[in-house]
């Protein structure tokens, strides 16, 4: 009993020494844990220091407050206090510094509010997260002080900084409030001791990060952060934005975060940095939004208007996606893996005897000597003329995706190379932060090394790499930009996707890849799909809810595995999970062996069958739309919110979806064969039985594909003859579709 107490005490004191647990490779980074440490100093923004109206910058007056536990009726929390510091010689240190802030003006919509927490400014380097020529600047903005307030206005609203006490504030247009940052003295009204608008200084090493703590009001819905499986509306939550391997689509954690939210009350925030963010939603209390930032600045976008303007606000500054080819919209035929010639001879053979319409076939893993062992070469037994059969199956429509990750073993044949060139992520050592050399996109040599790599594959007439991994980029690691993967981490991917992306475009000429991990930014370079989800009735109902919110974070196009990955997938589950996966803007069947249809049964294939045809029919709408999503960064795979800002229902509605601007789609998440649909207003028609629906929940039963598929009513459809390629569609013969 003494050796456990004394282990149990040797506990608590670890627990005790730091408020973040220890960090594993990979895991997911709750910044927000920093933030309840007692031993950090505490700066609450306080007041309006000085203002320069010419050109809306200033100072902020931060106050210095320590942490202290305050027990009463048997109960403790945490409480603050005013903090005088102790450094010497006191003239020469500020104990509440006046520190800088900086509003830019963007675009009408959109302006730029950069709050810093040192009076050293580091200047600025380009940022991969923004598109080329960004940030612009515009003159619609007009200045005016009334109230104790400094107003930038344009003619969408207005942003204000509150003198005394501090706040940011945001109106509508028509000078509605839609939110502001959190004080003191808004605690006032509740017995929880809200922190608010603060910066910490950490105890052990100085180092500052940022928390602006905005207020949520009754009925404000909050959508987006990347490709999230939770419930799309995220007040209530609380969401790491770290790039993770979760395993699946089916945890909190995420492949693609995003520092990017709007809210139903007529506003967004992109949070610019690459530094781990943590937005709690109303999950710690319930009237209050806390981003907390491990980045020292806040340097956010604040954009105005409804999903539809914003998104398009977001787009412009992060980057539009460019048009993916024609080809890339057909069906994706894959699996783990296929590991010869011979078998892609024989998948096109059936897919073409079978008469399933398909454009790709995917090799995944085990195209090289030694399966996962990437070394950018076809196993010359195996694969005996590569050549040979892209160029064949090219002639019969079929393009070719390979799989490759920029993890090397210890054992791949450019291990010793990379080392020697110092191409990888470095430890504080100048050793290795993992066993893999893990390429470091930060360095422009080691982009030309790999991107030479691809360029050979491609010029062979591949038609797209799949950028596989990526989340695993050391926290710890130093990179080549001079910057701790702090900072590297989460746009490790975005520099990932961009290397892979322009060798691509500048090989083939195309705009495609096919990746798993992304950061903001990364929608410029389509497209992404949904990782490993499980064979199950939730595994499906959260990968569509990822795909949504992916939409509402800037991304077109995207993509999963019909069915599911680990598993063979249960047949009952696969037919219901085609229509989605067809009606979605790109689609691949992956996963565990056998995805392919034919080796199921024949009732399968003609389902199989029926949900490509479908697609290929609908590929003048699929254009048409995907065009109009590529203009103005809307999603193909669409939230109905976006459509229906003004419906509170759609706000919250995560288990259906607009395939553009047009068609609604109700997957089926079970076997019973019909479920709830709720419709916005107007008259809708069902795509299979012409039955028309008025507003409001239905319960409808689907047609002959598994899937409740329904159209606005008076909406034209444009189709085309079936093909089995899109290279063989007869665009002379497209007709129209009336509902």
């Amino acid at each position: 009993m003494k050796r456990l107490l004394l282990s149990l005490t040797f506990v608590l004191a670890a627990l005790s020494a730091s408020a973040q647990p220890p960090y594993l490779q990979s895991q997911t980074y709750d910044v927000g844990l920093d933030f309840g440490d007692y031993s950090h100093t505490y700066f609450f923004a306080d007041k309006i220091h000085d203002v320069d109206p010419s050109d809306a910058s200033g100072h902020i007056n931060w106050k210095r407050h320590s942490l202290f536990a305050r027990q009463a009726f048997n109960t403790t929390v945490t409480a603050v206090q005013p903090l005088k510091m102790l450094d010497f010689p006191e003239p020469e240190y500020d104990n509440d510094p006046n520190l800088p802030f900086k509003i830019d003006f963007v675009t009408p919509r959109t302006v730029r509010l950069r709050i810093y927490t040192s009076p050293v400014i580091i200047k600025e380097q380009p940022s991969v997260m923004l598109a080329e020529g960004q940030p612009a600047t515009c003159d619609d903005w007009t200045y005016s002080k009334a109230e104790g307030e400094h107003r930038w206005s344009s003619e969408y609203g207005t942003i204000a900084l509150a003198e005394n006490p501090f706040r940011v504030v945001l109106y509508d247009a028509e000078g509605n409030l839609m939110t502001d940052t959190r004080t003191l003295s808004d605690n006032d009204s509740t017995q929880v001791r809200v922190l608010p608008f603060q910066f910490i200084r950490r105890s052990s090493d100085n180092r500052r990060s940022i928390n602006p703590v905005f207020a949520l009001h009754l009925y404000e819905r909050i959508v987006g952060c990347g490709e999230s499986s939770t419930a799309l509306n995220k007040v209530g939550q609380k969401l790491n934005l770290f790039v993770t391997d979760p395993q699946s689509p089916e945890t909190p954690d995420m492949y693609k975060p995003v520092p990017f939210f709007m809210s139903n009350r007529g506003y967004g925030i992109f949070m610019h940095t690459s530094a781990p963010v943590t937005c709690d939603f109303g999950q710690s209390h319930a009237q209050s939004l806390k981003l907390f930032m491990e980045d020292e600045t806040m340097d956010c976008f604040i954009f105005f208007g409804e999903p539809k303007d914003i998104l398009d606000e977001y787009t412009e500054v992060t980057g539009k996606p460019q048009m993916p080819p024609l080809w890339s919209f057909g069906t994706w035929m894959s699996r783990i893996s296929y590991f010869s010639q011979q078998e892609a001879y024989d998948v096109a053979e059936n897919l073409r005897k079978h008469q399933i319409p398909s454009d790709v076939i995917h090799l995944d893993t085990g195209w090289f000597t030694t399966d996962w062992e990437c070394d950018y070469k076809f196993d010359p037994e195996r694969f005996p003329d590569a050549q040979k059969m892209i160029d064949d199956l090219k002639a019969d429509g079929f393009h070719i995706s390979l799989w490759q990750l920029p993890y090397f073993t210890p054992h791949n044949n450019y291990y010793e190379e990379l080392i020697e060139k110092g191409l990888y992520v470095k430890n504080a050592k100048g050793g290795m932060p993992f066993e893999d050399a893990v390429l470091d996109f930060s360095n422009p040599e080691t982009v030309a090394w790999y991107q030479s790599k691809l360029e050979g594959l491609l010029k062979m007439g591949v038609g797209a790499i799949k950028v596989d991994f990526g989340e695993g980029a050391p926290l710890n690691g130093l990179y080549h930009s001079g910057r701790t993967g702090l900072y590297e981490h989460n746009i490790y991917p975005l520099r990932y996707n961009k290397a892979v992306a322009e060798i691509t475009e500048k090989t083939t000429g195309e705009h495609i890849m096919w990746a798993r991990s992304a950061w903001a930014g990364s929608q410029r370079y389509p497209l992404h799909w949904g990782g490993d989800a499980s064979n199950t009735d939730i595994g499906m109902a959260a990968t569509l809810r990822c795909g949504l919110s992916f939409g509402l974070s800037g991304f077109s196009f995207w993509s999963h595995d019909i069915g599911g990955f680990v598993q063979s997938t249960p047949e009952n589950l696969y037919r219901r999970w085609l229509p989605f996966g067809f009606l979605t803007s790109h689609t691949r069947a992956h996963g565990a062996p056998p995805t392919e249809p034919w080796l199921y049964n024949e009732s399968f294939t003609d389902a199989f069958r029926q949900s490509a045809e479908l697609k290929y029919k609908l590929m003048p709408y699929i254009i048409a739309q995907a065009q109009e999503c590529v203009e103005n960064g809307l999603p193909m795979l669409r939230a109905m919110l976006i459509e229906f800002p003004d419906d509170p229902a759609t706000w919250q509605i995560d288990d259906q979806y607009m395939f553009g601007s047009d068609m609604l789609v109700a997957p089926l998440m079970d076997e019973s064969g019909d479920r709830y649909v709720y419709l916005p207003e107007g008259k809708w028609v069902d795509y299979q039985t012409k039955k028309t629906y008025t507003s409001g929940y239905h319960r409808i039963a689907a047609g002959d594909i598994p899937c409740v598929i329904l159209v606005r009513k008076g909406s034209v459809i444009p189709h085309v003859p079936v093909a089995q390629s899109t290279s063989e569609i007869d665009w002379n013969k497209v007709y129209d579709v009336k509902f």
